[in-house]
């Protein structure tokens, strides 16, 4: 066995195998209409709304000058185009943001998989001292969010009871909104459901290619991002699985230990969540670490790295087809919401 093969590309092998012979069909899929949603924070359209404007306030940052919306910018890609996003002091985050376009189809959030859902991901940057940096959560609660009338009207409206303002309110509202952040109707969609006008030919080739080299062994499932799971439970892939010393070189994707740096176990070393392929032609750079700029290059990385095939320029050119033609979906308009004042006077230190 080389040394780059694990347990999980056999896995990899075995899940491509059993596809071939039709028990993946899963893998051709349209987005489903009904987005998974927690039985304890149910959608409102109140609720949705005042996740939209908590997502695009910059004072929930210690700053005022971070919203959410910075990195993941839904007015673009869902993300921020950086190889890393800028934080407070200008510092560099850890990773690359992955896109907030389709995350709650994801069973687990972050790279590493550290947030079992939308509302536990939505807690981490706002006391992340490279990101949003309030010193905690209660701060945000009685120092930001109870002292702005609107909001505390808001939080009333939709949670009731005599206490609404909390952080896990708070995160469910911005949940609430992010379940919202959906790209239906592709080309791929609509080939999918029966318009086969809604490829090109060269995108219908490069679909084909995706799935003979073996791709869809871990891009499976209607979100390209592995099989539906429950939430909580992630599909994690090792990255990378073979050994190329001039990609190593060039990219370093090894410096980054993954799940490993969240559970400390040996076998959760180098392993990601499986990320979205949708709107992948939006969201470059690629990888966690975003080293890769160009999606031909990612495309040819993927296939030495993870499936250990060369991949042809005509492969190549053909995936790329099908990516950025059929995988990009329609973005929901986008109105800026108005934020609630703060009546005169500031909230910043």
């Amino acid at each position: 066995m080389s040394r780059g093969l694990s347990l999980r590309n056999l896995f990899c092998t075995l899940v491509f195998t059993l596809f071939t012979l039709g028990i993946w069909a899963r893998a051709q899929e349209a987005l489903p209409d009904q987005v998974p949603t927690p039985k304890n924070n149910p959608m409102s359209m109140a609720k949705l709304n005042l996740g939209k404007q908590l997502f695009f306030d910059p004072r929930l940052s210690k700053s005022g000058t971070i919203s959410c919306n910075s990195c993941h910018n839904v007015m673009a890609g869902g993300d921020d185009n950086r190889s890393r996003s800028l934080g407070e002091g200008f510092q560099l985050g850890g990773r690359n943001a992955p896109t907030v376009w389709n995350a709650a189809f994801q069973s687990v959030q972050f790279w590493d998989g550290r947030a079992a859902s939308l509302e536990e991901q939505a807690k981490g940057p706002l006391v992340n001292p490279v990101e949003m940096a309030m010193d905690s959560h209660d701060t945000i609660v009685t120092k930001r969010i109870a002292k702005i009338p609107g909001y505390v009207k808001a939080f009333k409206e939709v949670f009731g009871g005599s206490r609404p303002v909390t952080i896990e309110n708070t995160v469910k509202a911005i949940a609430a909104y992010e379940r919202t952040l959906i790209t239906r109707n592709s080309p791929f969609d609509r080939y999918i459901n029966g318009d086969k006008k809604a490829l090109s030919a060269e995108a219908v080739r490069g679909f084909e290619t995706f799935k003979s080299v073996g791709c869809v062994a871990c891009h499976s499932g209607y979100n390209f991002s592995g099989p539906a799971l429950p939430v909580g439970t992630g599909f994690f892939q090792k990255f990378p699985a073979f050994e190329d010393k001039d990609i190593e070189k060039k990219y370093g994707f090894m410096a980054d230990l993954g799940k490993f740096e969240v559970s400390k176990a040996e076998s959760d070393r180098h392993l990601f969540r499986v990320p979205t392929l949708r709107n992948i032609a939006l969201t470059a750079p690629y990888f966690h670490n975003g080293k890769v700029t160009d999606l031909d290059e990612a495309v040819r990385i993927m296939g030495k790295v993870q499936l250990n095939k060369k991949l042809s320029k005509k492969e190549i050119r053909s995936i790329v087809a099908f990516l950025s033609e059929g995988l990009t979906g329609e973005i929901p308009v986008q109105t800026l919401p108005v934020l609630p004042p703060t009546l005169g006077r500031t909230l910043l230190n």
